[in-house]
């Protein structure tokens, strides 16, 4: 009973019967109108931490099922509807994904990459930032789990760097000689690695399949293209601007590349089974990005990659059974992805995208377009993850946006970036935001005081670089 919080259990009841039984509007089938109350109720219980987000999934789907909403009359499609999330191939992606992540770590590959890059540029702190932020953005495309990366890979190095330079969680006076400054730095990467590839955080996949019920297409590369230009002035600016605004004490880091290459020498050289995850990688990122080739899609080439790892010894089928992490994502994702489309499915997604849509008929495209992205970007403040964010209000802002005439690609990737990006608001904004605040280093109003200017960084440089580079690959 202690994964249970009665107080906001009976909340989440009561905004769910609340709904339920509000006057259908018109134009809104009934049954429709009574899964937006389950759905909604479910992402309440997620927000408020009713319960765990797979428990909440699971009450999700049973109510589902027991009230027939997806097949009013027909209890036996009814449950096949409410189990239908467990056969997307976008969720399924994101499992094998994780599977796949768990070579990087068991392997050893992802911290040897991390120290590497240590050894190379940390001889400042700017340089430590871009080193630790370097091994984040190569192990992106292949660790879904931007909550996995960070703490399982930078976050420890960061903070043991932190530590060796001098910066000591347990004493507040010596936080900004460096370790506040890494925090940051490391944390709002993390932000903006975890969108430039569709594989680098949970949330992406279900934008992507989302999208694709309104009739938006998107690929793993044309994902990664409408990224790459925004995402990497993103990566080179974010470190160089705290630099300025929230600057360390320490100038210099002559100490960190001898730590990185100590630990280095202690690992000794490359495994054969490291050499074995670098080779799966390389053929995963083929098989993604020209998967279309070869009639490949996503899910096959994560399929491939998880028998090549198993076949070679590099993973185990025990290792497979207890990440945990992937079989929790497989269950809520599930749900959510699945009530998201019969939402669509039944007509209420439309309804509503035409309702506000309405409302701003008398708006441009043009003008249209960043009212949208503000207003969703800053409602994040109310989310403790994209994940939630996506499920939430995703396909509503999108089915807004395409019927005043956004250009529908562009939109929905810069929704999608948006519920990640954001994740720079707050301490609770995102999976690794605790991870980071828990080190201490920073204090709850420098947060949200350099939180909130990183969005506005993020929000400029997305919308002018990107617009620009959206322009010249023909997006808009």
């Amino acid at each position: 009973m202690k994964e249970i919080n009665f107080k906001s259990l009976i909340i989440t009841l009561v905004v769910g019967v609340a709904i339920w039984f509000i006057p259908v509007p018109d134009g809104v089938k009934p049954n429709a109108w009574h899964l937006l109350a389950i759905f909604v109720a479910t992402i309440v219980g997620i927000i408020s931490k009713a319960a765990t987000m797979g428990t909440m999934a699971i009450i999700g789907i049973t109510l589902c099922a027991t009230t027939q909403v997806l097949a009013p009359g027909d209890p036996t499609k009814s449950i096949l509807n409410a189990l239908s999330g467990f056969g997307n191939s976008t969720i399924w992606l994101i499992g094998l994904a994780f599977f796949i992540a768990r070579g990087f770590i068991k392997t050893g590959l992802g911290t040897r990459i991390a120290y590497s890059f240590i050894k190379i540029f940390g001889k400042s702190p700017l340089g430590l930032a871009y080193g630790l932020n370097t091994a984040d953005l190569i192990l992106a495309p292949a660790i879904p789990s931007n909550t996995a990366r960070a703490g399982g890979v930078i976050f420890p190095i960061m903070k043991s760097i932190a530590v060796n330079m001098g910066s000591v969680p347990e004493k507040a006076e010596t936080h900004r000689k460096i370790g506040a400054f890494l925090t940051l730095s490391s944390y709002n990467a993390n932000m903006i690695t975890s969108v430039m590839f569709l594989t680098a955080t949970a949330s992406n996949p279900m934008a992507q399949k989302f999208a694709r019920d309104l009739g938006v297409t998107i690929t793993w590369g044309s994902w990664a293209i409408a990224a790459l230009v925004p995402g990497l002035v993103c990566f080179l600016l974010v470190p160089i601007f705290l630099y300025k605004v929230f600057p360390p004490e320490l100038k210099e880091t002559k100490e960190a590349p001898a730590i990185a290459a100590k630990q280095l020498k202690e690992m000794g050289p490359m495994t054969v089974k490291e050499w074995l995850m670098v080779a799966t990688f390389f053929i995963l990122l083929v098989l993604w990005i020209f998967g279309n080739l070869f009639s490949i899609d996503a899910t096959t080439g994560a399929l491939i990659g998880l028998c090549i790892l198993l076949l070679c010894g590099v993973l185990t089928w025990e290792d497979v059974k207890s990440e945990k992490g992937a079989w929790d994502t497989i269950v809520w994702f599930s749900s959510l992805v699945m009530m998201g489309s019969f939402l669509n499915s039944l007509g209420f997604i439309g309804w509503f995208g035409h309702l506000i849509g309405g409302q701003m008929a008398h708006l441009s495209w043009q003008l249209a377009f960043p009212v949208i992205i503000l207003v969703y970007s800053y409602c994040h403040y109310m989310f403790a993850s994209a994940t939630a964010q996506v499920a939430a209000m995703y396909s509503v802002f999108l089915a807004v946006g395409i019927a005043v005439g956004v250009p529908g690609t562009m939109l929905a990737i810069f929704l999608g970036a948006c519920a990640s990006l954001m994740g720079s608001l707050t301490h609770y904004g995102h999976g690794p935001a605790p991870i980071f605040f828990g080190s201490t280093y920073v204090d709850l109003k420098d947060w949200w005081k350099q939180g909130f200017f990183m969005s506005v960084l993020f929000l400029l440089i997305w919308f002018l670089v990107g617009g620009l580079w959206w322009k010249v690959i023909g997006l808009w």
